[in-house]
This record gives structure tokens, C-alpha cells and sequence, in this order.
């Protein structure tokens, strides 16, 4: 496996690690080093070997289809790696390493495995360090989305987090056999929810996660003035940290509502889990758009196992999720309004409200694990030949 960034943490990655272990695969992982840690090392029969990375190269990652100065470093110490330890498969997470990935399956005979966590490009257009003059010159989105294109028709399998991901891919042209849905699903062996202790003086609106622009909480803000004419004991507590977090403190005061939205900032999951099981309902507040409505994020089941009613913007796979579940209810994405209208409404419907908290567990229990979907993961494995 091929990750971008420091290991550990990543949920997903480890998730599908320790699965192929258990399944008798040997598995490494190569990935970026930080100060204080060890160049190779073992955890849980995962190998993990660690390359430093100089920031500006890390930083020219945007601009990797022009000037592979990433993809060389990348290209250089997977031949040795690879050349070292005689793998079957490279299994890149993300679209940016599929170039280098498609040149190490010719030079070592490997199997190549792209693990899409995102629409990568559509990921791009909407951040904002590709939004600079330096970032427009750099990156080309037109010219990622080739490359998705390109490489995902090459690989020997696709893997993707949701139906609708594999839709998209499927457009453009790739074997829908190739692509199989291993999704964000919660693994209940590692999950410890503590015991849901609700403060009855407050109706307690919680968010746990990322904060960025992309996220939608301004809007979770902007809806906060109108729903406390209803409901005055109202508060939303936003558990995260992220590039946008400063401004939303400064929406929050502009607003007036500072004392009815707390900013609890970074927390270790633990904590971060021990805050959230005190929130009445769990708010998804996403700006659709072709990123959001073909991913998936894993906080939606870790809510529904909670039995925690979830608010949520009406990006696709969420809207599908909560229909088909009966655990939340969507509103339009980017309107406070709506919002508020679509939060109040829940309040009242005390009998959906009893009901969703009842399914929650049983829909992940049954369908939304990753035993589950731990399977079709191996099944990829199994197929490939």
C-alpha cells in the first residue's frame, strides 16, 4: 500500500490492512515520515516503512502532472522498496500516485489496486490553495480528470466508497467489473461509544470532524439566530479544527449567537466520542458538490450506531443513506433557512425521532460495517489474477 501522508492515523487504511492480515495477506505500507519516527516499523503484522519528504517537494504535489518532481521522489523509492521485498500488488490510495503505480506494475510485474477514497480532481477545484495565481498555474483540472481517466482504465481494479462514485467512474468509461464499492463503514470492534448522557436544560446540536469552508458550517451558524426564536435553549457545539475555524468564530459573534455556539477545537477520538454522545441530534452540513456527492464521510455511521439523529445537507449519497435508513432528514445545501425550517420540523416528530434512534444500530449492524464491507475487499483480492 501507498499512502500520502503520515501513518498511522487513517481509519480506512488501517481498516483495510488489517483485514488483508487477518486474511493471510503480508502487508507494508509505504508512506511520509515526521520528525520522531521510526523509518520502518511493525504494528498490529503491519509493516510500515517511512520516507521523509522535504516540504517544498511535498508541496509541488498540486503541480505533479507538469513538473514530476513528486512523482520522482515517489518513483524512486518505491523501485527500491518494491525491488527489496518482491510484492504482488501496489495498492495506491488516491488518484495522484496512479502514473507512478502504472510504472512499477510494468518494471516488477505487479498487480495494480487504485483505491479511490474521492473524486480527486473534483477535490481540487474546490480547494483553495489550487484558487491562487500559483495554484492556477500549477494545477490543471481538466487535465486531472484526463489523468483519472487514463489510469483508472489501466488499473487492474477500482476500488471506490460509494455507489455513486462507481457510477461516475463507470461514465467515463471504465469497466464496471474493474470497480468494486468498499465504503467508509464503521468497524464495531474498534468503536467504544460511552454511554449517552443528555443535559435536559439544552437541545444540543453536535459536529465532530474538519473544519473548512467545504464543510457547510456556516450555514449550521446562520440557521442558529432562527431557530432559537423556537427553541431558546438551543446550542451547537462544533468539535474540530481546521483553515476555516477563525472565520466562523468571527460569523458566530457577528451574529450574536456566541452563547449558543461553543468551539471545542481539536479532541482525540475518545474525547471527541465522550462530547458527541451528549448531542441530541449530529449535523453533516456539506456544500454539495461533484467532491461530496461521490464520497462518503465515516461520521454518518458512527451516528447511526450512536442511535444520535443526523441532520444533513442533501449531497447524494448522504440523501440516499438517510432515506433508505430512516435515521435523519436532509435540507438544501448552503441555506440556513432551510435549515432551520427542516431541524424544527424534526424536533416536533417525536415518534420519528424514537424510530431513528432504534434503526441506527440495526441498519449498521446488518448492512453498514465494515465486516461487511471487508468482504468485498477481499473478494477484490481473491479475483485478482
Amino acid at each position: 500500500m501507498v499512502l500520502e501522508s503520515s501513518f498511522p492515523p487513517d481509519i480506512r487504511v488501517s481498516n483495510e490492512a488489517a483485514s488483508l492480515i487477518k486474511a493471510g495477506h503480508d502487508v507494508h505500507i509505504a508512506c511520509y515520515r515526521k520528525p520522531g519516527q521510526a523509518e520502518k516499523e511493525e504494528l498490529d503484522g503491519l509493516i510500515i516503512h517511512r520516507f521523509s519528504i522535504r516540504k517544498l517537494r511535498h508541496k509541488s504535489s498540486v503541480g505533479a502532472l507538469k513538473f514530476p518532481w513528486y512523482f520522482n521522489f515517489w518513483e524512486r523509492h518505491l523501485n527500491k522498496l518494491v525491488a527489496q521485498e518482491n510484492f504482488d500488488t501496489i495498492h495506491i490510495h488516491d488518484l495522484p500516485l496512479a502514473s507512478v503505480a502504472t510504472k512499477l506494475r510494468t518494471n516488477h510485474n505487479l498487480k495494480f489496486v487504485l483505491d479511490l477514497h474521492e473524486n480527486w480532481p473534483a477535490l481540487l477545484n474546490i480547494s483553495t490553495h489550487t484558487k491562487t495565481i500559483l495554484g492556477k498555474i500549477l494545477c490543471s483540472i481538466p487535465q486531472w480528470e484526463k489523468y483519472e481517466k487514463k489510469y483508472a482504465s489501466l488499473a487492474d481494479k477500482v476500488i471506490v466508497v460509494v455507489d455513486e462514485a462507481k457510477t461516475r467512474l463507470i461514465t467515463l468509461g471504465v469497466d464496471p467489473d474493474r470497480i468494486s464499492v468498499v465504503s467508509n463503514t464503521l468497524n464495531m470492534d474498534l468503536f467504544n461509544f460511552p454511554e449517552q448522557i443528555k443535559n435536559p436544560d439544552f437541545v444540543t446540536l453536535v459536529y465532530g470532524g474538519g473544519i473548512n469552508y467545504h464543510r457547510g458550517l456556516q450555514y449550521a451558524i446562520e440557521a442558529i439566530p432562527l431557530i432559537k426564536e423556537k427553541i431558546p435553549n438551543i446550542r451547537l457545539w462544533v468539535i474540530g479544527d481546521g483553515n476555516y475555524l477563525q472565520t466562523l468564530k468571527t460569523l458566530a459573534n457577528n451574529l450574536n449567537v456566541n452563547e449558543y455556539v461553543k468551539f471545542w477545537g481539536w479532541k482525540k477520538q475518545q474525547e471527541l466520542l465522550e462530547l458527541l454522545s451528549q448531542g441530541d441530534y449530529a449535523i453533516i452540513p456539506h456544500i454539495r458538490s461533484a467532491h461530496t456527492d461521490a464520497t462518503i464521510p465515516h461520521k454518518i455511521f458512527q451516528y447511526m450506531y450512536a442511535g444520535i439523529p443526523i441532520i444533513s445537507s442533501d449531497c447524494l449519497p448522504l440523501d440516499r443513506i438517510l432515506k433508505e435508513t430512516g435515521t435523519g432528514v436532509c435540507f438544501k445545501d448552503q441555506d440556513a433557512e432551510n435549515f432551520a425550517e427542516v431541524f424544527l420540523k424534526l424536533v416536533e416528530n417525536s415518534t420519528f425521532l424514537k424510530q431513528s434512534a432504534k434503526k441506527g444500530k440495526q441498519w449498521v449492524v446488518e448492512k453498514y460495517n465494515w465486516e461487511i464491507d471487508s468482504g468485498n475487499l477481499l473478494k477484490l483480492y481473491e479475483n485478482l489474477s
